[in-house]
Parts: structure tokens; sequence; C-alpha cells
């Protein structure tokens, strides 16, 4: 039986510059469930989106997969709608705001996302509100419904005795890792330095001894400065994509004004307002880091030496120390861990190691035991920043073929989700007969939708005959 999942909210966005350029030439709608449709359209972009991933033609049934999926979770959402589940608008509004900030970091700055994306973040905030929705209302419903399937161990050598034995993928190495990030403090003197530069910006543009786009230009050291000039839109509504100390001060300015120079994550900053519209703000900044010296470093350096003695006394476990001392961005997300770019999981390979800052990690992975921390090392992050870190290796498998000693945990989820897939269609066979359900004949003969459709026409019977 083939496994249904409701589509990823990851995949209906079509965050991509193809999708974001298509043109369609024409559109139909190709199925109805209750009062949502299924265009065409939604087929071929996932069909595009499929094929671009796996850089292969993809099966004959690809269509007909979608298509269910698709059904399947319009059948959840209404069903999610009907029993009232609890998705608010504040779980929408996070769930926009991790998406926007996952492909911010993804493409590097937000001028970028607009250029391949084609839309900036308050149209993406408002273009991908419904799908997001429906796609949490989908997962809260398959959760109800497979909360309660749980595998046993004997299930899951029965699953694995299943698999064809010339069928069972071979893994290389494979490595948890994870990263501890601590940011140097710059000096007082070199805080006040920074300040006082900014402070001269403001008041050369106010005695219009220059413009603000000039000194931006030449001064700011923001990396996007070339492409924007330090111009940037803010939604009120983008409080989890922004620094909150940067938003206070864009929006507590009047048209014109220039904000007294004050800090952020990112350094130190001036504001001027170009203008405002609603919930929205058009601002302009210049961005000054403070310098840091060889006795910032060397302090820095102290503290994640401290932190790494106390991990290995178990004063706290390494996620543990992530969570109270990195600096890093992600690190409330991810706990530190690297994730696998693939398939989300925190197992990598060592080829997944290709970020320049990556390089040192790969240096030292043959001195590391599983379990162990690193000496701290001093390095350059993604923003161009001296940090220091520890590199943390939990896990370190062998190469090897599939096999329940090493692999029980990757076998078990694998049979879990095979039992919840068939829980799933169990509950869809059921549950479609209750909605009105129209799908064109192109699709009619997909397995699953052929078994519901099936299903309702037997449920349409037995009630007529009922009345009679």
């Amino acid at each position: 039986m083939k496994k249904l999942l409701t589509l990823s909210v990851g995949a209906l966005l079509c965050w991509n510059a193809g999708m974001a350029q298509q043109k369609l030439v024409a559109d139909k709608i190709v199925a109805i469930v209750g009062d949502k449709i299924v265009l065409k359209s939604e087929i071929d972009g996932e069909l595009m989106n499929q094929e671009r991933d796996q850089q292969k033609p993809l099966p004959a049934e690809a269509g007909c997969n979608i298509m269910e999926q698709i059904v399947a979770q319009k059948i959840l959402v209404l069903q999610a709608e009907r029993d009232s589940l609890p998705v608010s608008d504040n779980d929408v509004d996070g769930e926009i705001d991790n998406r926007i900030r996952y492909f911010q970091n993804l493409y590097g700055s937000q001028e970028k996302m607009k250029q391949v994306t084609g839309y900036s973040i308050y149209q993406l905030r408002e273009r991908f509100r419904e799908p997001i929705r429906d796609g949490l209302l989908a997962k809260a419903m398959r959760e109800k419904i497979v909360n309660a399937v749980k595998v046993t161990p004997s299930e899951v050598k029965t699953f694995f005795d299943g698999i064809p034995k010339d069928s069972l993928p071979f893994f290389e190495s494979e490595l948890e890792i994870g990263t501890l990030v601590v940011l140097p403090k710059a000096s007082y003197e070199m805080e006040k330095y920074a300040t006082d530069r900014l402070l001269d910006y403001k008041h050369r543009v106010e005695a219009k001894q220059a413009s603000f786009s000039t000194l931006a230009t030449l001064y700011s050291e923001d990396p996007s400065v070339k492409e924007n000039e330090g111009v940037m839109v803010l939604n009120r509504n983008d409080k989890n994509m922004w620094d909150p100390d940067f938003m206070a001060q864009a929006f507590r300015l009047k048209e014109g004004e220039i904000s007294n120079p004050f800090k952020s994550q990112f350094g130190y900053h001036i504001i001027l307002c170009l203008n405002r519209q609603g919930d929205n703000v058009r601002v302009q900044h210049i961005l000054v880091k403070p310098a840091i010296t060889n006795s910032d470093i060397a302090a820095a350096t102290k503290k994640v030496d401290s932190i790494r003695a106390n991990i290995i006394a178990g004063k706290y476990n390494f996620s543990e120390a992530v969570s109270e001392y990195s600096d890093a961005q992600m690190a409330k997300f991810d706990n530190g861990m690297r994730q696998n770019k693939v398939n989300g999981s925190t197992l990598i390979t060592v080829d997944q190691l290709d970020d320049p800052s990556d390089r040192s990690i790969v240096m030292m992975l043959d001195s590391l035991k599983p379990g162990e921390v690193s000496q701290p090392e001093r390095f350059t992050d993604e923003q161009g920043r001296t940090a220091v870190r520890l590199v943390y290796l939990k896990t370190r498998t062998k190469p090897h073929r599939m096999n329940l000693d090493d692999d029980y945990s990757r076998i078990m989820n694998q049979a879990l989700e095979r039992k919840k897939a068939m829980a799933l269609n169990r509950w869809l066979r059921e549950k479609v007969p209750t909605y009105y359900v129209h799908v064109d004949d192109e699709y009619r003969q997909c397995p699953n939708i052929s078994q519901w459709l099936a299903q309702e026409s037997s449920t349409t019977v037995t009630n007529s005959t009922a009345r009679k």
C-alpha cells in the first residue's frame, strides 16, 4: 500500500525562481473536496518541484501520488475545522516566520530572497498564510488520528525481515555533530568609538553636510548595503524576523527622523525613517560593528574553556550548555546540532560539512571520539565575525548495510510511519464518504482515490437502499 503523507509546507511554498517566474497559460479544476478546489497547476507545480529536487525523471505514478496527497490533506483540513482543532493565528505567524527565516538564511539576505522568489517578505506572508494554516490544520488532524499508533519490537523485526535483502540500503559513515558558539564581547572603549562614529554621521546628515545614502554606502558594515544602500521595509507583524531592538527603534521614529545610536545583536546602528504606511515602515540604516581585540577573543576563549570543563565534569550536558551560553542565531531551534540538508535529520556525512568554516571540523574528526568535546577553537562565522566554538561529536557510525543492531531506531521509525500511514488510510476510507469529493477522470483510477471513491459509492448505495 502506498504511503499517504500530507504535503509539506515547504513544498507548497514553491520558493524558487522557476516557480516564481512561471507563467501558466491555462488552468482547470481537477478536483473538488468539500468547498475546496484543486487546480491542475497545483499538480504540475509540485511535479516540477519534485523533479528539480530529485534531478531525474519521476515515475509514471507521480501525478497520482500528488493528487492523493492533496485530496487527503484537504479532507484532513475539513475534519480539523469540523473538530475545531486549536490552530491559532499566532501558530500560523510563527510558522511563517520560521519559513522566512530559513530561506533568508539559505539565500543570504532579504534582497537576494526577493530576487529569487519574486516576493517581498510582506507579500510572502500574505501569499502563503492560507497554505501554512491548512498545513498546520492537516498536521494537527493527522497527529490526532495516529497519535496512539505504536510499534512493538516484534513488529519492527517483521518489518525489517520483509525488506528484500538485496534492497537493504548501504550507509556511509554518518556523524552527529554539534557546535557551541560564543561571540567575543567588544570592550567599552571600542563600543564608545562605534557610537561616536554613528553620532558623527547623524550630525552630518542633519547639518546637510552629507546624505544618509552616501554615508551608508561608504561606512555601513551591513553586507547587503551594496545592494540596497541600507534600505529595508519592515512589517509590524514580522517581530520574529528582526532583532527586537531594531524593530522597536524603527517603529518609534517619525518620518524623516534619525535615531540615536543603539545596539542590536549585530552591532550598533542609526536608523532614518523614510516613510510609514499602516503596519509597514521603510527605513535606512548604518551598521558599525565595534572592533574585536585579541584580549576580547582571549576572554571568550576562557569562557568557552570553562564551559567545556563543566560539560566534562557533568555539571550540564552539551545541549543544556548550548541553550544557556551559545550565541549562534539558530541555537534555540537546533540545539547546536548540524542538520542534514536533505532529510532534516541530525545524521550527516563528512561530505556535507562543506561550508568554509567546517574545514577545521573535518580536520579534528580523527582525534574526537563519540561523546567528546573539542578544545575551544577560534573561527570565522558565516557573517564574517570572529568567534570561538566547541565542537561536539555525539555519534559516529561505520559504513555498513542496514541492520537491526546499528539501525534499529531508523528501522523502527520506518515501521512506525508505515503503520501510521495504514491507520490514516483506513480513516480516510471512512471519512471520504462524509464529504463531497469529485475528481477529474484523469485521476479517478489512482489506487487510493479509486478506493476512497468506491467506498463513497458503496456508502451512497447503502444509504439509498436503507431509505427505500
